[in-house]
């Protein structure tokens, strides 16, 4: 049987199949040169852009709600301005500061914001270390423990505050009966100076301590056990370990706690907000446990002062500053030391 041997594709009919396709051997024709070009530069743009379009919502919303409210307080707090006509402004420069200086309630309010801050951030952090050292052995149910600490920071202030109320009541209140029950008389929680801020003080503790606790419970667990070890070797007592090992290496973490607690006690609103019985912003009859967020509410807005209480919140902002300067210098110095 014969066999052919030309294998050339007989000639296309006119208007018959389509044109052969090119080679991949072929070069690109104008047409894909420049559609390449367009995906590389688009590529390009791509890579280089969209960090900052993902980055871009936190700032568009810290320039509307965060940045944007600060200068323009800063600009109100050199005005005169009151809550009836916020468009009206009328320039007094310092003047909203000197007055705020010379207020013997505003000092007030800042002694009180520090005596509460005090009297709620040391016991607080305190619990708070010994709680998280209990939970850092191992314990039956210790998620359940851990879930149990962050309850009082879910709970909303104004809950908070309404049970603490009614516990602190001078005549129906447990603490007052429980009291009782030892021969010790009744107190006014919520009209006497030292209870009412002690009171007050209770509500922040209820309300941190657990969520400090799980802080130091972590610093805890990312310390080597490779310490604890050499030092239980070296017949170093748990109490010693706690001494020797623990807190050293938690002093980064003790000093952010501080920090951030010394910030949270010197902006307290809600609680004496609430706890107040006469339910105002003078933080009791007499101002016995008016803080500066108190102050601030009660000059904008109960008293109508916005460029008062413009001032009031950019001294508040120039405190924080400053707790933020002194909490460099000691990381630095702690760190030089370390």
């Amino acid at each position: 049987m014969a066999t052919r041997h030309d294998t050339t594709a007989p000639p296309a009919k006119e208007g018959g199949a389509a044109p052969a396709r090119a080679s991949a051997g072929a070069a690109p024709t104008e047409a894909e040169q420049r559609h390449r070009a367009r995906l590389s530069r688009r590529w390009q743009r791509d890579i280089r852009w969209s960090p900052y379009a993902f980055v871009s919502p936190f700032f568009l919303l810290f320039l509307a709600f965060g940045l944007f409210p600060l200068i323009y307080t800063g600009w109100a707090s050199l005005h005169q301005v009151e809550l009836t006509a916020p468009t009206d402004m009328e320039w007094v420069g310092l003047r909203n500061y000197t007055r705020i200086f010379d207020d013997d309630f505003f000092w007030n309010a800042a002694k009180n914001t520090l005596t509460i801050g005090i009297i709620a951030t040391v016991p607080q952090l305190l619990m708070a270390m010994g709680l998280a050292h209990i939970l850092n052995y191992k314990l039956r149910a210790s998620t359940f423990y851990r879930v149990a600490m962050l309850a009082p920071y879910a709970t909303s202030i104004a809950a908070a505050s309404l049970v603490f109320v009614l516990l602190f009541g001078r005549d129906y209140g447990m603490i007052n009966w429980a009291l009782h029950q030892v021969g010790i008389g009744a107190v006014d929680w919520q009209n006497d100076k030292w209870p009412s801020q002690f009171a007050v003080s209770s509500i922040i503790i209820w309300r941190w301590t657990g969520y400090n606790a799980l802080i130091y419970l972590a610093a805890m667990q990312a310390i080597p056990q490779d310490l604890y070890e050499s030092a239980a070797l070296d017949g170093a007592s748990r109490w010693r370990q706690f001494l020797h090992v623990t807190l050293p290496a938690l002093r980064p973490t003790i000093l952010f706690t501080v920090v951030v607690s010394t910030i949270g006690a010197s902006q307290v609103f809600g609680e004496p907000l609430l706890f107040d019985a006469n339910k105002g912003a003078s933080g009791g009859a007499e101002h016995q446990f008016q803080t500066l967020g108190l102050y601030l509410y009660e000059q904008g807005w109960v008293n109508q002062h916005l460029g008062r209480a413009s001032a009031i919140a950019w001294t508040m902002f120039l405190i924080l500053i400053l707790v933020g300067i002194v909490n460099y210098v000691i990381s630095r110095r702690l760190r030089a030391s370390s």
